[in-house]
């Protein structure tokens, strides 16, 4: 992460914010590692750069809009995305989830539920819930919600993403 200045950048933004049990994850991180594989140059991160944090006692959804609208301030290029996790289980259809990495097991794929968040001036800490095997690995697996129940979602993503095509060394498990 600290080889890629705008990441690097956007995590201390992201650290400003002060907020409890807080990371970027999804395509942020995975993006950049996959790309990082596949020997390609850095990138910008595409799409939403997906901000979660969690605190069971800040739940309206207007917090987040809030949230979103001060890093737009702060960062207008950024497409930001702002989600406490501590309500998302209620759209998802799951049992509450108890952290903001117990929410990433609920995520798609075991190579997306990864997250970081920056610590002081060189600090990175990392979140797996299902460790980064299948990250660097280059290994598309859904997680345990994604294999039977959620399937056809799980494969429509998969087509949709174009990951296939964009990273030709990952396979699917």
């Amino acid at each position: 992460m600290r080889a890629d200045a705008l990441r690097w950048h956007l995590l201390g933004i992201v650290e400003t914010l002060c907020l409890p049990d807080c990371w970027i994850g999804a395509g942020f991180v995975r993006n950049a590692v996959w790309n990082h594989l596949h020997q390609g140059a850095v990138a910008a991160p595409e799409g939403d750069v997906d901000v979660i944090w969690y605190d069971p006692d800040c739940t309206n959804a207007a917090e987040d809009r809030r949230l979103e609208d001060h890093l737009k301030t702060l960062e207008p290029a950024i497409a930001w995305s702002v989600k406490n996790q501590a309500r998302m289980h209620r759209r998802n259809g799951d049992s509450p989830y108890t952290s903001a990495t117990d929410a990433m097991r609920y995520w798609p794929e075991t190579a997306t539920a990864v997250a970081a968040r920056r610590i002081g001036l060189d600090g990175c800490e990392i979140a797996a819930p299902y460790a980064l095997d299948d990250l660097f690995n280059l290994v598309l697996r859904p997680t345990f919600r994604f294999r039977a129940e959620k399937r056809a979602a799980y494969e429509d993503r998969i087509r949709s993403k174009g990951w296939i095509g964009a990273w030709p060394l990952l396979t699917m498990a």
